[in-house]
């Protein structure tokens, strides 16, 4: 039996729509979109030319503070961003605080510039633009060209580190990679590292940005990208029938999790409770769901068993939604089998739609909007729905924002290789 229950106490996001959470939220309520032509690299012969970029956010102030972030990579750029953000939002003061009892789980991805670089000089060999550059002559001389930092910042964990660095956090330390299902996972494991007793805080989310040739090449070869390039706002557009694909973005989302008890101590805001967890495998297809939905529907059932709480008293789901022909419907049907007749009145939406898909970072920038609909009573919506799909029949709140009185929320993380992650937390 749980005796810890787990609250979140500070918010905060680096995202396609805004570089904090005020104005991301803002955006999400208004149905506006954060994706655009891409500008990190040259993409024109690409079949996908858009995907939604973090804007107006540059390293310089960090490397400047402190000489160990000069030569940051996006993913703990952005990791750093908004975990400030959600540190200062929970009002934690660092001087007062046991930093043995603070730890970090984050589900990050790479974003190391280098691998960008060398991405690019790849492509522009293979394009023949510049017949001078030898792309496989660079890598076999990059033991002499290329600044060890940079490449050590490449790795995932990196992230980590530098959290644990900036917020002098000594406890529990940990990030895991499970594509899609990232953040959502590592949200879920830190709040059961506060259960067990091994903390009292922990900062957890996610950051990711495989906006680069290799990334978007890699998606294209596996035809999991929109090819609807104009206009880039319409592109994303989950649930509709005449959906293509997702569209890759960025950033990061980060949240505070404490210990209730402890929050309470020290006279937290808290936003809501985190009650509920699952976590399951399709054991199935790299891209592709199991066709019926088995992992997803046991992931929504154990996170529901695990907050102790009946399906007909969800009053929203936030939708993994990727705009994916297969993912939208296989999503639709597993909701079904698991909430039933009650499927038809639950509000569910994809903000993918709008911030486009943060791969890694997406469950915990949903897991921040899914927060905000409790405490403002309002739910965005699933923008460029226009055309409705037989085999997608629910109520996926379209195109408008909707006032509605919300308790309870269900937030859908599903991953390539078949990794499924629920959460559900309550005010």
């Amino acid at each position: 039996m749980k005796t810890r229950r787990v609250v979140i106490t500070g918010l905060g996001a680096v995202t396609p729509l805004g570089n904090n959470v005020g104005d991301t939220w803002r955006a999400l309520r208004e149905g506006k979109s954060g994706i655009g032509r891409i500008t990190l690299f040259d993409a024109g012969t690409f079949p996908t030319k858009i995907a939604g970029e973090v804007k107006h956010l540059s390293p310089d102030g960090w490397a400047s503070a402190d000489p160990g972030f000069k030569r940051l990579g996006r993913n703990s750029l952005f990791a750093l961003e908004a975990a400030r953000e959600a540190f200062d939002d929970a009002g934690i003061d660092r001087k007062k605080m046991d930093s043995r009892r603070v730890g970090i789980y984050m589900g990050a991805g790479d974003g190391g510039f280098d691998f960008g670089e060398y991405a690019a000089i790849v492509s522009r060999s293979i394009r023949k633009e510049d017949s001078s550059v030898d792309a496989w002559g660079y890598f076999r001389e990059s033991a002499g060209r290329v600044n060890p930092e940079t490449l050590v910042e490449q790795e995932p964990c990196q992230v980590i580190r530098h959290l644990a660095h900036y917020f002098g956090a000594k406890g529990f330390l940990s990030n895991c990679l499970t594509a899609c299902a990232a953040s959502s996972q590592a949200i879920g494991e830190a709040a059961e590292v506060i259960r067990m007793g091994h903390a009292e805080v922990m900062i957890s989310g996610g950051s990711h940005s495989m906006i680069h040739p290799l990334g978007v090449a890699g998606f294209n070869l596996l035809t999991a990208l929109s090819t609807q390039n104009d206009p880039p706002e319409r592109a994303s557009r989950p649930f509709d029938r005449t959906r293509d694909g997702f569209v890759l973005s960025e950033g990061a989302g980060v949240v505070i999790l404490e210990e209730l008890e402890h929050a309470k101590k020290r006279d937290a805001r808290i936003y809501a409770e985190l009650t509920g967890y699952g976590g399951t495998a399709d054991a199935f297809r790299l891209t592709d769901p199991h066709p019926a939905g088995r992992g997803a529907v046991r992931a929504m059932r154990l996170a529901l068993e695990d907050a102790n709480v009946r399906p007909e008293n969800v009053d929203c789901i936030n939708a993994h939604g990727t705009s994916t022909q297969l993912n939208d419907q296989i999503e639709t049907q597993a909701v079904k089998e698991v909430f039933g007749e009650t499927a038809r009145r639950i509000p569910m939406s994809s903000i993918k739609s709008m911030l486009g898909h943060m791969i890694a970072a997406a469950g915990a920038v949903e897991l921040v909007a899914s927060v905000l609909t409790i405490r403002e009573g309002v739910i965005p919506p699933t923008i460029n729905y226009r055309t409705p799909d037989e085999n997608c029949d629910l109520d996926y709140v379209p195109n408008h924002a909707r006032r509605a009185a919300v308790d309870t929320v269900l937030s859908n993380s599903f991953g390539f290789g078949g990794q499924n992650i629920d959460m559900r937390h309550e005010t």
